[in-house]
Protein backbone atom coordinates (compact mmCIF):
# COMPACT_ATOMS: atom_id res chain seq x y z
CA UNK A 1 0.00 0.00 0.00
CA UNK A 2 2.93 2.35 0.55
CA UNK A 3 5.30 1.93 -2.37
CA UNK A 4 8.25 4.29 -2.06
CA UNK A 5 7.89 4.70 1.71
CA UNK A 6 10.67 3.62 4.06
CA UNK A 7 9.86 1.93 7.36
CA UNK A 8 11.70 2.87 10.54
CA UNK A 9 11.24 2.10 14.22
CA UNK A 10 11.89 5.17 16.37
CA UNK A 11 12.71 4.99 20.07
CA UNK A 12 9.98 6.96 21.78
CA UNK A 13 9.63 8.02 25.43
CA UNK A 14 8.09 4.65 26.34
CA UNK A 15 9.12 2.27 23.59
CA UNK A 16 9.24 1.53 19.87
CA UNK A 17 7.17 3.64 17.48
CA UNK A 18 6.60 2.30 13.96
CA UNK A 19 6.94 4.99 11.29
CA UNK A 20 6.87 5.31 7.50
CA UNK A 21 8.35 8.21 5.57
CA UNK A 22 8.54 9.41 1.96
CA UNK A 23 8.64 12.55 -0.13
CA UNK A 24 10.28 15.93 0.07
CA UNK A 25 9.17 19.41 0.96
CA UNK A 26 7.57 20.67 4.16
CA UNK A 27 7.14 17.96 6.82
CA UNK A 28 3.60 16.67 7.34
CA UNK A 29 2.77 14.25 10.17
CA UNK A 30 -0.19 11.86 9.73
CA UNK A 31 -1.88 10.36 12.82
CA UNK A 32 -4.45 7.57 12.58
CA UNK A 33 -7.62 6.68 14.49
CA UNK A 34 -9.20 3.71 16.27
CA UNK A 35 -9.10 0.76 15.73
CA UNK A 36 -6.77 1.44 12.85
CA UNK A 37 -3.10 1.98 12.03
CA UNK A 38 -1.11 4.15 9.64
CA UNK A 39 -2.64 1.97 6.89
CA UNK A 40 -5.73 4.20 6.94
CA UNK A 41 -3.74 6.77 4.91
CA UNK A 42 -3.05 4.42 1.98
CA UNK A 43 -5.31 6.30 -0.46
CA UNK A 44 -3.78 9.74 0.19
CA UNK A 45 -0.21 9.32 1.47
CA UNK A 46 1.38 8.78 -1.94
CA UNK A 47 -0.16 11.90 -3.44
CA UNK A 48 0.75 13.97 -0.39
CA UNK A 49 4.36 12.74 -0.66
CA UNK A 50 4.62 14.38 -4.09
CA UNK A 51 4.52 17.75 -2.32
CA UNK A 52 5.36 17.12 1.33
CA UNK A 53 7.73 15.02 3.39
CA UNK A 54 5.11 12.68 4.79
CA UNK A 55 5.72 10.94 8.11
CA UNK A 56 3.19 8.39 9.38
CA UNK A 57 3.33 6.68 12.75
CA UNK A 58 1.39 4.08 14.68
CA UNK A 59 0.19 5.50 18.00
CA UNK A 60 1.35 3.73 21.16
CA UNK A 61 -0.89 0.73 21.77
CA UNK A 62 -1.81 0.46 18.08
CA UNK A 63 -0.33 -0.99 14.90
CA UNK A 64 3.26 -2.13 15.30
CA UNK A 65 4.17 0.41 17.98
CA UNK A 66 4.85 -0.51 21.59
CA UNK A 67 2.12 -1.66 23.95
CA UNK A 68 2.93 0.49 26.96
CA UNK A 69 2.29 -0.57 30.56
CA UNK A 70 -0.39 1.66 32.04
CA UNK A 71 -1.04 3.09 35.50
CA UNK A 72 -4.02 3.69 37.75
CA UNK A 73 -4.49 7.28 36.53
CA UNK A 74 -4.05 6.27 32.85
CA UNK A 75 -1.25 8.82 32.37
CA UNK A 76 0.65 6.40 30.12
CA UNK A 77 -2.07 6.76 27.47
CA UNK A 78 -2.87 10.41 28.02
CA UNK A 79 -2.85 12.45 24.86
CA UNK A 80 -0.05 14.46 26.47
CA UNK A 81 2.19 11.39 26.51
CA UNK A 82 1.10 10.35 23.03
CA UNK A 83 1.91 13.86 21.82
CA UNK A 84 5.40 13.40 23.27
CA UNK A 85 5.69 10.30 21.08
CA UNK A 86 4.86 12.39 18.04
CA UNK A 87 7.48 14.97 19.01
CA UNK A 88 10.09 12.22 19.40
CA UNK A 89 9.26 10.84 15.95
CA UNK A 90 9.51 14.19 14.19
CA UNK A 91 12.75 15.06 15.99
CA UNK A 92 14.17 11.68 14.95
CA UNK A 93 13.55 12.70 11.34
CA UNK A 94 15.17 16.08 11.96
CA UNK A 95 12.00 18.20 12.04
CA UNK A 96 11.52 20.83 14.75
CA UNK A 97 8.46 22.38 13.12
CA UNK A 98 5.80 20.60 11.05
CA UNK A 99 2.15 20.40 10.02
CA UNK A 100 -0.31 17.74 11.15
CA UNK A 101 -3.16 15.83 9.49
CA UNK A 102 -4.98 13.60 11.96
CA UNK A 103 -8.11 11.49 12.25
CA UNK A 104 -10.23 10.35 15.22
CA UNK A 105 -7.97 9.31 18.15
CA UNK A 106 -4.98 10.69 16.31
CA UNK A 107 -6.79 14.02 16.02
CA UNK A 108 -7.14 14.09 19.82
CA UNK A 109 -3.41 13.52 20.07
CA UNK A 110 -2.90 16.30 17.53
CA UNK A 111 -5.04 18.69 19.59
CA UNK A 112 -2.86 18.09 22.65
CA UNK A 113 0.30 18.21 20.51
CA UNK A 114 -0.63 21.65 19.22
CA UNK A 115 -1.58 22.86 22.70
CA UNK A 116 1.52 21.57 24.49
CA UNK A 117 4.03 22.24 21.69
CA UNK A 118 2.78 25.34 19.84
CA UNK A 119 6.33 26.10 18.70
CA UNK A 120 6.43 22.80 16.80
CA UNK A 121 3.01 22.61 15.14
CA UNK A 122 2.57 25.07 12.28
CA UNK A 123 -0.90 24.04 11.05
CA UNK A 124 -3.27 21.20 11.76
CA UNK A 125 -6.21 19.53 10.08
CA UNK A 126 -8.48 17.37 12.23
CA UNK A 127 -10.88 14.81 10.79
CA UNK A 128 -14.29 14.04 12.26
CA UNK A 129 -13.92 15.07 15.87
CA UNK A 130 -15.20 17.75 18.20
CA UNK A 131 -13.19 18.60 21.33
CA UNK A 132 -13.13 15.67 23.76
CA UNK A 133 -14.29 17.80 26.69
CA UNK A 134 -17.34 18.97 24.77
CA UNK A 135 -18.22 15.50 23.50
CA UNK A 136 -18.20 13.95 26.98
CA UNK A 137 -19.76 17.02 28.60
CA UNK A 138 -22.76 17.29 26.28
CA UNK A 139 -23.45 13.60 25.60
CA UNK A 140 -26.92 12.87 24.27
CA UNK A 141 -28.85 9.65 23.81
CA UNK A 142 -28.13 9.72 20.07
CA UNK A 143 -24.40 10.16 20.62
CA UNK A 144 -24.22 7.45 23.29
CA UNK A 145 -26.00 4.95 21.05
CA UNK A 146 -23.79 5.69 18.03
CA UNK A 147 -20.52 5.92 20.00
CA UNK A 148 -21.28 3.10 22.43
CA UNK A 149 -17.61 2.08 22.40
CA UNK A 150 -16.69 5.36 24.16
CA UNK A 151 -18.52 4.09 27.23
CA UNK A 152 -17.72 0.39 26.86
CA UNK A 153 -13.95 0.82 26.56
CA UNK A 154 -13.63 3.01 29.67
CA UNK A 155 -15.09 0.36 31.98
CA UNK A 156 -12.62 -1.04 34.55
CA UNK A 157 -10.38 -3.90 33.47
CA UNK A 158 -10.42 -6.72 32.69
CA UNK A 159 -13.92 -6.97 31.18
CA UNK A 160 -13.54 -4.76 28.07
CA UNK A 161 -10.13 -6.28 27.31
CA UNK A 162 -11.44 -9.81 27.74
CA UNK A 163 -14.37 -9.23 25.41
CA UNK A 164 -12.16 -7.72 22.70
CA UNK A 165 -9.52 -10.43 23.04
CA UNK A 166 -12.15 -13.16 22.71
CA UNK A 167 -12.46 -12.20 19.01
CA UNK A 168 -10.38 -9.17 17.95
CA UNK A 169 -11.36 -9.47 14.28
CA UNK A 170 -15.03 -9.40 15.17
CA UNK A 171 -14.43 -6.31 17.30
CA UNK A 172 -12.73 -4.46 14.42
CA UNK A 173 -15.42 -5.43 11.94
CA UNK A 174 -18.23 -4.56 14.35
CA UNK A 175 -16.91 -1.12 15.26
CA UNK A 176 -15.92 -0.13 11.73
CA UNK A 177 -18.58 -1.94 9.74
CA UNK A 178 -21.59 -0.47 11.49
CA UNK A 179 -20.92 3.09 10.43
CA UNK A 180 -22.28 4.86 7.37
CA UNK A 181 -20.35 3.13 4.58
CA UNK A 182 -20.01 -0.32 6.16
CA UNK A 183 -16.96 -2.48 5.51
CA UNK A 184 -17.12 -1.72 1.79
CA UNK A 185 -15.30 1.54 2.51
CA UNK A 186 -12.06 -0.27 3.37
CA UNK A 187 -9.53 -1.70 0.96
CA UNK A 188 -8.99 -5.41 1.70
CA UNK A 189 -5.28 -4.90 2.39
CA UNK A 190 -6.00 -2.10 4.86
CA UNK A 191 -8.72 -4.03 6.64
CA UNK A 192 -6.38 -7.02 6.90
CA UNK A 193 -3.81 -4.79 8.59
CA UNK A 194 -6.35 -3.52 11.13
CA UNK A 195 -7.34 -7.10 11.89
CA UNK A 196 -3.73 -8.31 12.14
CA UNK A 197 -2.75 -5.58 14.57
CA UNK A 198 -5.87 -6.03 16.69
CA UNK A 199 -4.67 -9.57 17.37
CA UNK A 200 -1.24 -8.51 18.67
CA UNK A 201 -1.09 -9.20 22.43
CA UNK A 202 -1.69 -6.04 24.42
CA UNK A 203 -3.71 -4.24 21.76
CA UNK A 204 -6.98 -4.52 23.66
CA UNK A 205 -5.36 -3.00 26.72
CA UNK A 206 -3.85 -0.21 24.66
CA UNK A 207 -7.21 0.63 23.10
CA UNK A 208 -9.01 0.62 26.44
CA UNK A 209 -6.35 2.71 28.13
CA UNK A 210 -6.46 5.24 25.29
CA UNK A 211 -10.18 5.72 25.92
CA UNK A 212 -9.90 5.57 29.72
CA UNK A 213 -7.35 8.36 29.54
CA UNK A 214 -9.70 10.44 27.40
CA UNK A 215 -12.42 10.16 30.03
CA UNK A 216 -10.11 11.03 32.95
CA UNK A 217 -6.67 12.61 32.74
CA UNK A 218 -7.22 14.10 29.29
CA UNK A 219 -10.27 15.95 30.59
CA UNK A 220 -8.17 17.39 33.42
CA UNK A 221 -5.67 18.71 30.89
CA UNK A 222 -8.45 20.15 28.73
CA UNK A 223 -10.16 21.81 31.69
CA UNK A 224 -6.84 23.38 32.69
CA UNK A 225 -6.54 24.87 29.20
CA UNK A 226 -10.06 26.26 29.38
CA UNK A 227 -9.51 27.70 32.87
CA UNK A 228 -6.35 29.42 31.64
CA UNK A 229 -8.17 30.73 28.54
CA UNK A 230 -5.66 28.95 26.30
CA UNK A 231 -6.68 28.55 22.65
CA UNK A 232 -4.69 26.94 19.89
CA UNK A 233 -2.73 29.63 18.04
CA UNK A 234 -2.24 27.65 14.83
CA UNK A 235 -4.56 27.73 11.82
CA UNK A 236 -6.97 24.83 12.28
CA UNK A 237 -9.04 23.18 9.56
CA UNK A 238 -11.74 20.75 10.74
CA UNK A 239 -13.53 18.35 8.38
CA UNK A 240 -16.32 15.99 9.31
CA UNK A 241 -18.53 13.48 7.55
CA UNK A 242 -21.98 14.65 6.55
CA UNK A 243 -23.31 11.20 7.39
CA UNK A 244 -21.32 10.78 10.58
CA UNK A 245 -22.30 11.12 14.20
CA UNK A 246 -20.01 14.03 15.09
CA UNK A 247 -21.62 16.49 12.69
CA UNK A 248 -25.10 15.31 13.52
CA UNK A 249 -24.69 15.60 17.30
CA UNK A 250 -22.39 18.60 17.71
CA UNK A 251 -21.88 22.10 16.34
CA UNK A 252 -18.38 21.29 15.25
CA UNK A 253 -17.05 24.69 14.18
CA UNK A 254 -18.62 26.52 17.13
CA UNK A 255 -17.00 24.12 19.58
CA UNK A 256 -13.58 24.37 17.95
CA UNK A 257 -13.77 28.17 17.88
CA UNK A 258 -13.94 27.99 21.66
CA UNK A 259 -10.63 26.11 21.67
CA UNK A 260 -8.68 27.69 18.78
CA UNK A 261 -8.12 31.17 17.41
CA UNK A 262 -8.21 30.53 13.64
CA UNK A 263 -10.75 27.88 12.66
CA UNK A 264 -12.20 26.90 9.29
CA UNK A 265 -13.89 23.76 8.08
CA UNK A 266 -16.85 22.01 6.53
CA UNK A 267 -18.63 18.71 6.21
CA UNK A 268 -17.83 16.32 3.37
CA UNK A 269 -20.32 13.93 1.71
CA UNK A 270 -19.14 10.79 3.50
CA UNK A 271 -19.13 9.12 6.89
CA UNK A 272 -16.54 8.95 9.67
CA UNK A 273 -13.63 7.46 7.71
CA UNK A 274 -12.91 10.45 5.48
CA UNK A 275 -9.46 9.36 4.27
CA UNK A 276 -10.86 6.08 2.99
CA UNK A 277 -14.38 7.13 1.98
CA UNK A 278 -13.52 10.43 0.29
CA UNK A 279 -9.76 10.53 -0.40
CA UNK A 280 -10.03 12.84 -3.42
CA UNK A 281 -11.98 15.43 -1.45
CA UNK A 282 -9.56 15.16 1.44
CA UNK A 283 -6.57 15.66 -0.83
CA UNK A 284 -8.16 18.79 -2.29
CA UNK A 285 -8.59 20.19 1.21
CA UNK A 286 -5.07 19.23 2.23
CA UNK A 287 -3.40 20.83 -0.79
CA UNK A 288 -5.44 23.98 -0.26
CA UNK A 289 -4.73 24.24 3.47
CA UNK A 290 -1.20 22.99 4.11
CA UNK A 291 1.86 25.01 3.13
CA UNK A 292 4.32 23.13 0.84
Amino acid sequence: MFEGFSTRDVDGPAGKLRTLQAGSGAPLLLLHGHPQTHAMWHAVAGELARTFTVVMMDLRGYGDSARVASDAEHHAYSKREMARDAMAVMKAFGFERFQVLAHDRGARVAHRLAADHPHAVERLMLLDIAPTLAMYGTTTDAFARAYWHWFFLIQPPPLPEALIESDPVRYVRSVMGKRHAGLAAFAPAALAEYERCAQIPGTATGICEDYRASATVDLLHDRADVAACLRLPQPLRVLWGEHGTVGQCFKVLDLWRERAQDVSGMSLPCGHYIAEEAPTLLLAQAFEFFKP
